[in-house]
């Protein structure tokens, strides 16, 4: 699946690319027909400890599923994301079956 990542408000390092290229990759197990995947990391400006967004867009034919998570660390908000992705896919699958 193609992966399309941005980050607004920092450099990415090449760790950080290779771990959001694992996890998002590894939603393609969870629906057969995935178009690809965006990526958009923020650094939020407050004080807040949880200024770390991670917004990932999954492209299926005919729709798109979003989720959106903030938190510590980009490592972080991405495994909630996928997670949230995961069972949106799952449910997903699972009404085109019905």
């Amino acid at each position: 699946m193609k992966v399309a990542i941005q980050s607004v408000n920092f450099n990415i390092n090449q760790d950080l690319v290779q771990f959001i290229e694992k996890k998002v990759n590894n939603l393609e197990k969870f629906h057969d027909h995935t178009l690809g995947a965006e990526v958009y990391l923020k650094v939020q400006s407050t004080s807040d400890k949880e200024n770390k967004m991670a917004d990932i867009k999954i492209k299926l034919p005919g729709v798109e599923l979003v989720a959106k998570k903030q938190s510590k660390t980009f490592e972080e908000a991405v495994s909630n994301c996928t997670d949230s992705l995961k069972r949106q896919l799952v449910k997903r699958k699972e009404k085109l079956r019905a």
